[in-house]
Order: structure tokens, then C-alpha cells, then sequence
């Protein structure tokens, strides 16, 4: 499965959700929409700051994270902002790879 950052911001009408649910029940709700999609919550934690909200998930492809984006945005409720992660394996693997590039200009 793929990791991915979700960096979500209330609107006013989700803050007032928050207000009334809480944060346990909003945790609740984002691991049953990721269990919908076949992933699972790894953390979520609230904070003060650019950002309300700060999860990190695990999805089997870019589809289900595009899926669960498109839908959340849509709600009006929250603006989320989705980083895919990289794993240090991953990153070992990129580095043995040739890529031909040319810089711009050159």
C-alpha cells in the first residue's frame, strides 16, 4: 500500500462540525472512509496552525486517495491538501536509476 500525507483545513461550516461531534467521532468517520477504499489510518492528529488536521493513511493506489479527495473537497467542509510519501527503500531504488535530462538552457 501507498502512503500519503493529508493536510486538511476546516472551512466555517467544518468547524462547526468539529464543534459538534468532536474529535474522536471526525477521527472515526475519516478511518471508516479509508476502510470504504481499502486503506487504513495510520495517525491523525489535530493542531493550531496553516493546518487543522494532519493524517497519515495508507491506500492501495492513487485512485482511492484521488476518490477520498475529490469527495471531501467537494463536501465544503474541509479543504484537503493530499503529499504522496516516499519510503527510504523507495528512495534507494530512485537513486540507482539513469535518467537522461537536460537542465534548461543547456
Amino acid at each position: 500500500m501507498a502512503k500519503y500525507l493529508f493536510e486538511a483545513k476546516y472551512t466555517t461550516e467544518g468547524v462547526k462540525g468539529l464543534l459538534k461531534d468532536g474529535g474522536t467521532k471526525r477521527r472515526a468517520a475519516v478511518e471508516e472512509t479509508l476502510k470504504a477504499l481499502g486503506g487504513k489510518l495510520e495517525a491523525l492528529y489535530f493542531a493550531l496552525g496553516k493546518h487543522d488536521v494532519y493524517a497519515i493513511v495508507d491506500l492501495p493506489d492513487h485512485v482511492g486517495v484521488t476518490a477520498a479527495s475529490l469527495v471531501v473537497n467537494a463536501s465544503g467542509a474541509v479543504s484537503l491538501r493530499t503529499t504522496v510519501l516516499i519510503t527510504p527503500e523507495e528512495v534507494d531504488q530512485a537513486v540507482k536509476k539513469t535518467v537522461k535530462y537536460r537542465a534548461p538552457g543547456k
